[in-house]
């Protein structure tokens, strides 16, 4: 894994919009390959930047890559999920903060790690945790499980998936044969489903259902729910929080979540409409092309 890299989506745009304090204390909720906290870390003289990550293989690598600036006091990384922001900054004694960076895209590190089973390109067993080191639930175990219905409801829900009904039928029809365990068995499940004439274009037949099944086991919406309601407590009066989403689902939360604050006072919404990649990033890293960047500032 230490060769895999992975390119930051509207990093730039969201970390100029944070307007970072050089002696600000500021979180990146979604350390991936550490570009957001090595952006804003270089921007520092006495502040620092926490940056929490799920995924104990990616925060070894940005330990290594960022050795000098944890060094230097300027970085602190912590292994948690962002839902649990709070407790982590009240480990470390940090009550308030300027600026939180939320990154809500899977790391392309971990899409391109076969091992665990986010892509759909490479055979793989059907495991999609974020934290591989935890006992929760993963991806062969809801294809196996979950009913035919709950699993429509997933794929249609999380997935945006037009074909999610046919989908779980045939799922429910082969596991009764024979167990669903990897990735190769789910994608020509879904290859068998969808009409050939969609599956020409760009993005791949898998794509929806292998995005449902990875927010489901990672509890991604309910993280995202929770992340909101920490940040407005923490963030310090024109403290600014910045959330790239890739989901339409998540970028309706974090929109009604921005304009409900605002209603109420506050709040600044700094973006009528959200950010979105130039044709430049989109030309280098066609994974951004459904990124959406939205930023508000506390009153």
């Amino acid at each position: 894994m230490s060769e895999l890299k992975h390119i930051p989506v509207l990093m730039n745009e969201a970390v100029q919009d944070l307007a970072i304090r050089e002696n600000g204390v500021y979180v990146d909720a979604t350390v991936g390959f550490g570009g957001y906290t090595e952006l804003i870390a270089s921007q520092l003289i006495s502040g620092k930047v926490i940056g929490i990550d799920a995924d104990r293989q990616a925060l070894n690598l940005v330990e290594q890559r960022l050795s000098s600036q944890i060094i230097e006091g300027k970085i602190i990384l912590k292994h948690s999920n962002f839902r649990f922001i709070e407790q982590v900054l009240a480990e470390l004694r940090i009550s308030s903060v300027d600026g939180i960076v939320a990154d809500l895209g899977l790391s392309s590190m971990e899409l391109d790690d076969s091992s665990r089973g986010f892509s759909f390109k490479e055979e793989a067993q059907l495991d999609m945790r974020f934290d591989i080191s935890s006992e929760g639930l993963t991806a062969e175990e809801i294809v196996n499980t979950y009913s035919q219905d709950e699993l429509a409801e997933l794929f249609r829900n999380l997935g945006d998936e037009p074909f999610a009904g046919r989908i779980a039928r045939v799922i429910v029809e082969n596991r009764k044969k024979t167990s669903i365990k990897t990735t190769t068995q789910l994608v020509n499940i879904i290859l068998s489903i969808v009409p050939s004439k969609f599956a020409k274009k760009s993005i791949h037949p898998a794509t929806r259902v292998f995005q449902a099944l990875r927010m489901e086991v990672n509890d991604e919406i309910g993280a995202l729910n929770a992340l909101l309601a920490s940040a407005l407590n923490l963030l310090n009066p024109s403290g600014r929080l910045a959330v790239v989403s890739f989901h339409s689902g998540e970028d309706r939360i974090v929109k009604n979540t921005f304009r409900e604050w605002k209603t109420q006072g506050f709040v600044n919404v700094l973006t009528k409409k959200p950010i979105t990649p130039s044709e430049i990033e989109l030309g280098a890293n066609p994974r951004s092309r459904s990124a959406k960047l939205r930023i508000i500032e506390k009153i």
